[in-house]
């Protein structure tokens, strides 16, 4: 379903965080004043995505730290993708922020990244300062992969453990898990309010044929925040990587940054 990002040249230091018995992390990190930003990749994607890369040479530019890094089963971390859980991805995000970021941060999350932004903030509420969603995705294992399912697949599922999955991008099936729709039904968000309460802004492409747009509305109803933005984009799909997508991501996480340091002042 959600499509990995063309992979454009890795910048930035690259390195691997090694966790006491379980797989290690791929990132890339850029040292710089706070707060920092992390930024989460999406399903069957990773850290070379045009999204990822665009913040970092802006982050570069402006002086800020930064971290991206490969979920476990994706790109250069360690894993296999289909053994990975939200669970597990959220795991990941939280041993990043804990051995990689220090102080204040801001999480960037694309599509599935989306919802293990929420799920990390939520682990680490005081570390956490702002989050900007491109596509978010909460709930997608339940809403968009078991709801979508025939009946046979459902039958299938149960019986075998997995199906596999047409990939509509043209690349080869891929397998969903019960494994994944198990533990995505414990992580599920958008059946209850979301106690978070710093300031978050979504983009959603009203074209996005993988996520449907009123997802950004259905996260803002949830979520505590007062000061929460939705910017629905009509001409954009699932991606938002086009220039213009990368132009309004880029100008709303200045503009989120502005909005984080200015409390921080006041405070």
């Amino acid at each position: 379903m959600m499509k990995n990002e063309d992979s454009a040249q890795a910048a930035g230091t690259g390195g691997i965080l090694t966790r006491a018995g379980d797989t290690t992390i791929a990132y890339n990190r850029l040292t710089g004043k706070n707060p920092g930003i992390v930024f989460l990749h999406g399903y069957k994607s990773d850290k070379t995505g045009g999204k990822a890369l665009a913040i970092e040479a802006f982050c570069a530019k402006r002086g800020q730290a930064f971290v991206r890094f490969d979920a476990s089963g994706h790109g250069e971390s360690e894993g296999t993708f289909e053994d990975g859980t939200i669970s597990q991805w959220a795991n990941d995000a939280v041993s990043v922020l804990d051995s990689l970021t220090e102080g204040p941060q801001i999480l960037v999350g694309s599509s599935m990244g989306g919802w293990v932004m929420l799920l990390a903030a939520l682990a680490r509420r005081q570390r956490v300062v702002g989050l900007l969603g491109l596509a978010a995705a909460p709930d997608f294992t339940e809403d968009l992969m078991f709801n979508g399912f025939s009946l046979e697949q459902k039958q299938r599922l149960l019986r075998e453990g997995r199906v596999l999955i047409e990939d509509h991008y043209g690349n080869p099936p891929y397998p969903v898990t019960r494994r994944l729709i198990d533990d995505g039904r414990q992580n599920l968000l958008l059946q209850g309010p979301i106690n978070l309460f710093c300031p978050v802004r979504l983009i959603h492409g009203q074209k996005d044929d993988d996520v449907p747009w009123h997802t950004a509305l259905r996260l803002q109803d949830h979520l505590a925040s007062d000061d929460v933005e939705v910017t629905l984009v009509k001409s954009s799909g699932h991606r938002l990587s086009e220039p213009a997508d990368i132009a309004r991501m880029l100008d709303t996480l200045e503009s989120l940054l502005k909005t984080v340091e200015g409390g921080a002042e006041a405070s």
